[in-house]
């Protein structure tokens, strides 16, 4: 991959269904495929290009301005960028932010993430709503429209394949300790982001991470309090061994949290089934009702499968609903204590509205912890 020259160069997106978006490039020069989805959020581009459940996936952001706040170390979601690539109307150089510390030119050439802008993302966003989201091919510098075209219709897609693996940690570590009277949390990490581990600490909670790949045994021998699911990229269905962990798990009657990809794990594992959406909720305005208390808030959301509201196994209860589309956004186990949100209660980036659903959960905890003694 060259890097990108002083003066503009070209840049196209290439739909695998034939379709070309015309831009320039405002990062590195070349070519690289994934799956094309939109991103409605009206901030956070630097944490939703970092946060590890976009790999393999062409974001297009629906919020014409990227680039204008700059970017920070404190935003990072994780190590690097996990996106394949951005798509946007107007990229903007100049970083105007009391927090900015580097302006999204310069991290796009440290990551080296390829980037067009000038394209009609409106244009694109309709195109995807009602042909759905289909692999795409981004290419910069010397274009050419049959090669990237062919690229695209070789993409795999997202459907039975397990990401989770690729961008989990490769060892456990302790991200956050606490106080003798803190609960200790195992967070599998499926490609967790570093605001959900930040706010389980900040409850004052013992957290250990551990990789996708580690055993319900292994998980029993840190002896703790409660497990997290955490989020992350690709079918969840192809997880086999996360199914099966937590199936391990659940039989314990272990406090459970799950998030996103990790909800959907806990749907799996108790029974249920999932599915790809059209074009999946991708965005920081997304409405989801209670139905306990008909409360509606708007939540961040960010996946491509969802868990089949058909045959749903007895032990599951409904908790929330998405007002989109009224896909199921929230589970609960009836016979054991777990529960899942399909959105993102940690908001990075998003509306904080949600952020009670990690308090529900230490309350969880502290029910667990007085029944046992």
């Amino acid at each position: 991959m060259k890097q990108s020259h002083s003066q503009p160069e070209p840049g196209v997106l290439v739909l695998a269904d034939g379709t070309v978006f015309e831009g320039v490039s405002v990062g590195p020069l070349g070519h690289v495929c994934g799956e094309v989805v939109f991103n409605t959020a009206q901030t956070g581009y630097q944490e939703i290009m970092t946060d590890p459940s976009y790999a393999e996936q062409l974001i297009v952001f629906t919020q014409p301005h990227i680039g204008n706040v700059g970017v920070n170390t404190v935003d990072m979601e994780s190590d690097r960028v996990f996106a394949k690539g951005a798509i946007m109307r107007s990229f903007s150089q100049v970083a105007s932010n009391w927090r900015s510390e580097t302006t999204l030119t310069d991290f796009f050439e440290t990551h080296q993430v390829i980037a067009v802008s000038d394209i009609d993302t409106r244009a694109l966003t309709h195109h995807l709503r009602e042909h759905g989201s289909q692999a795409g091919c981004l290419m910069t510098g010397d274009i050419d429209v049959s090669h990237a075209l062919q690229q695209a219709k070789q993409f795999n897609g997202l459907e039975g394949r397990d990401l989770a693996k690729t961008v989990t940690t490769d060892k456990p570590y302790i991200f956050s300790q606490s106080s003798a009277k803190g609960f200790h949390l195992v967070v599998y990490d499926f490609g967790v982001k570093r605001s959900i581990l930040t706010c389980l600490a900040n409850l004052g909670c013992h957290v250990t991470v551990v990789p996708a790949e580690t055993s319900a045994q292994a998980v029993l021998a840190l002896n703790p309090d409660g497990v997290v699911l955490s989020n992350g990229p690709g079918d969840p269905a192809a997880c086999t061994y996360a199914i099966s962990a937590i199936k391990t798990l659940l039989q314990q009657a272990i406090p459970m949290m799950a998030i996103c990809l990790g909800h959907q794990l806990l749907a799996l594992a108790s029974g249920a089934s999932t599915k790809k959406m059209k074009f999946g909720h991708h965005g920081a305005n997304h409405p989801v009702q209670t139905l306990q208390n008909k409360m509606v808030a708007i939540s961040s959301q960010n996946h491509g499968f969802v868990v089949d509201q058909e045959n749903l196994p007895t032990c599951l209860e409904i908790t929330h609903h998405s007002l989109f589309d009224g896909s199921i956004a929230g589970i609960k186990r009836k016979d054991v204590p777990a529960f899942g949100f399909q959105g993102h209660p940690e908001a990075g980036p998003g509306p904080t509205e949600l952020t009670d659903l990690f308090v529900q959960f230490i309350a969880l905890l502290e029910v667990s912890h007085a029944k046992a003694n």
